[in-house]
């Protein structure tokens, strides 16, 4: 009996996919945007024809003021309606902390599903109650989530959510009093870390100086550049631009990328606003 394929099983890969290799020796292909695809930060009123016909994120074209491209490692998720209600939510001044806390905890969920569609997978059969074969995939093991404190920690529930027994570290990074500079004042995370694919989980991005600080401190553990994934909600041009110069290979996913970041987003989020 011969197999049946996966629904969204790609009969052959698009000009502009990319393949990379996996772990285990296979590859898949990662989604670029297509060339003439507006897929920079949309206006409000281009919201709808800027989003990704293919519903995957697509790779930022440039930095601020028209500076040289990032490349494909910051990537936006597809914006549509729904995206950008939410995004409207956690921003308005007057939303209550009920809303602000739901809309943004679907946000989180909708970064996180895609964070996670980054990660390698490897082809699989399975048989169905019927006796027929399901040509699907299964996600490859030797994954953890990292959330940089305090904030980050609004995400770790979103994560857990789509990935029940994913293990999680942290890490507490602040501003010191004297310096100004971003320290870190504690760091926990799996012994071993170094092998696995890390979800670094921070929803706002506006110096990126802490993430870099955080992924400095991933580095010393032994994770590579290349593995981690950031998972952010907003993120300012300085802020994405600071990171991938700091660390080209790895891979920031985000919502949105606008000159002013909600920063007040832990502060009501955990009703200390």
């Amino acid at each position: 009996m011969e197999a049946m394929p996966c629904h969204s099983q790609r009969l052959g890969p698009r000009p502009h996919d990319e393949p990379v290799a996996t772990a285990g020796g296979g590859t898949r292909l990662i989604r670029f945007a297509e060339p003439g695809e507006d897929s920079g930060c949309p206006s409000p009123d281009n919201s709808s024809s800027s989003s990704s016909s293919n519903g995957v994120a697509a790779a930022i074209p440039a930095a601020e003021g028209g500076a040289a491209p990032l490349g494909p490692q910051l990537k936006l998720l597809p914006m549509n309606d729904q995206l950008r209600e939410l995004q409207t939510i956690i921003r308005d001044k007057k939303s209550s902390r009920g809303d602000f806390v739901f809309s943004a905890d679907r946000l989180i969920r909708l970064v996180v599903e895609e964070g996670l569609n980054q990660l390698p997978y490897t082809e699989c059969t399975v048989t169905t109650p019927t006796g027929h074969k399901y040509e699907g995939v299964r996600f490859e093991k030797g994954n953890c989530g990292v959330s940089i404190m305090r904030s980050g920690e609004a995400m770790e529930q979103g994560l857990r959510d789509c990935c029940r027994s994913i293990r999680i570290g942290k890490i507490l990074i602040q501003s010191d009093e004297e310096t100004q500079r971003a320290k870190v004042y504690y760091a926990k995370f799996p012994p071993d870390i170094y092998r696995r694919k890390v979800l670094l989980m921070y929803p706002i991005l506006s110096t990126g100086n802490t993430v870099i600080e955080a992924v400095k401190v991933l580095v010393e553990h032994g994770v590579q550049p290349s593995v981690i994934i950031l998972l952010s909600l907003f993120s300012t041009p300085h802020g994405a631009k600071s990171i991938i110069q700091e660390f080209p290979e790895i891979t920031i996913l985000t919502t949105e990328v606008h000159p002013v970041a909600p920063t007040h987003f832990g502060q009501k989020y955990f009703g200390t606003d």
